[in-house]
């Protein structure tokens, strides 16, 4: 077999990647339209692009910057995090006032991922974080590495639509034993937009600077930069680059279309295929009414989360492709069984949780939903739970 001059691999993979972008560009434009539901899902495109790029080029994984941490003490990507809450807080904030002028009065921001404080939270987050362990990543995290060439994060997500098949059958008796009854705290409820934002800030101030004792400084070798490519292409970005980006997309979403988030429409495929197969019951008691990575029975082809999911998955392919990460491989059989069950953990998780680590944990905490933090505690907990476990499977 004749060997492919790296060169010409290059040349091909490049013009893949000019070819899937013209292509999203394309479809960012024809969606566009006069009505707010054209502009709406244009837009839903547009910002999954985005997201997927800053995703593949910064690493951004929450289970993967938080086992550099676990494992190796390694800060940085933990560090990302917390600066994408960070600017994330700051930018709802900013705008909340023009959805909720009075935020003591207790109502809720629309569509803000503000959820039900329970055990039941607990315990999805809890499975969630195992779930990670297990599979290797969260649910956004395998969907831009689907772009990378990463075959195993197929069965992660095909076990993540059963395991939204199991919540949904565990939500009714769930949610009349505890969700029911469970309180819903949304910060600024309490003293306002100043404090909510003020208490935030601290807290994430103080996790950055007990992180920061941990940070080892080194001699960097800064290379001089030759093209842009280069610059956006090369080298990973910081984590932290791609989190203070991502704060800033998390506003802009907000603001034009609804909080950033990856499972609504996993949910809604799992919800809709499992009522035309009979297996729901015909009611799904209060469900419905939280905000969050809502559900719904698929009427049309087309949604919002839907798009922002395959401009994710497409933007993530073609930088992939450019900066050379783009390395398939065949997944042993083992793999692809701990990616299943992994899977499924998250599927059931995400479920009972109304979201995963993009829309319960990102766009809750920078919300100021205390579900947000709650998830993010009980998701560590399963982190450090399950790496023992993907260690033994392995």
């Amino acid at each position: 077999m004749l060997a492919v001059p790296r060169r010409s691999t290059e040349r091909i993979a490049t013009l893949t990647a000019l070819s899937i972008t013209v292509v999203l560009l394309l479809a960012i434009w024809q969606l566009a339209g006069p009505d707010s539901e054209s502009q709406a899902l244009s837009l839903s495109l547009l910002g999954g692009a985005v997201f997927g790029l800053l995703l593949q080029r910064s690493r951004f994984c929450f289970f993967c910057v938080t086992r550099d941490f676990i494992e190796q003490r390694k800060p940085e990507g933990l560090l990302g995090i917390i600066a994408a809450l960070a600017v994330g807080t700051l930018g709802y904030h900013a705008v909340f006032g023009a959805f909720l002028p009075d935020p003591v009065s207790g109502r809720l921001p629309p569509d803000a991922h503000v959820g039900p404080l329970s055990w039941v939270l607990a315990l999805a987050a809890t499975l969630f974080g195992i779930g990670m362990a297990l599979s290797g990543s969260c649910i956004s995290a395998h969907l831009y590495r689907l772009g990378e060439g990463a075959f195993a994060s197929v069965f992660a997500l095909l076990g993540a639509l059963l395991g939204f098949v199991l919540g949904f059958l565990c939500w009714n008796p769930l949610y009349l034993l505890s969700i029911q009854a469970a309180p819903v705290v949304w910060l600024p409820n309490w003293h306002g937009y100043g404090v909510s934002l003020v208490l935030q800030l601290l807290l994430l101030a103080g996790l950055a600077g007990w992180l920061l004792t941990y940070h080892r400084s080194g001699a960097q070798v800064i290379q001089p930069l030759r093209s842009l490519k280069q610059v956006l292409f090369g080298q990973r970005w910081p984590t932290w680059v791609g989190g203070v980006l991502i704060g800033f997309l998390a506003t802009l979403a907000y603001l034009r279309v609804g909080p950033l988030g990856v499972t609504a429409e996993l949910g809604s495929v799992a919800r809709t295929s499992a009522s035309d197969l009979g297996w729901l019951p015909e009611r799904m008691e209060g469900l419905d009414g939280f905000s969050g990575c809502a559900t719904v029975i698929k009427e049309t082809l087309l949604s919002n989360n839907g798009l922002f999911i395959l401009g994710l998955v497409a933007a993530a392919w073609a930088s992939a492709l450019v900066a050379g990460d783009f390395q398939p491989r065949r997944p042993s059989a083992n793999e692809l069984m701990r990616n299943l069950l992994g899977g499924v953990l998250l599927g059931l998780g995400s479920m009972l949780a109304l979201g995963c680590t993009v829309g319960t944990l990102l766009s809750g905490i920078m919300a100021g939903a205390a579900s947000g933090w709650l998830f993010g505690l009980f998701c560590l907990l399963g982190i450090v739970l399950g790496l023992p476990l993907r260690r033994l499977w392995s």
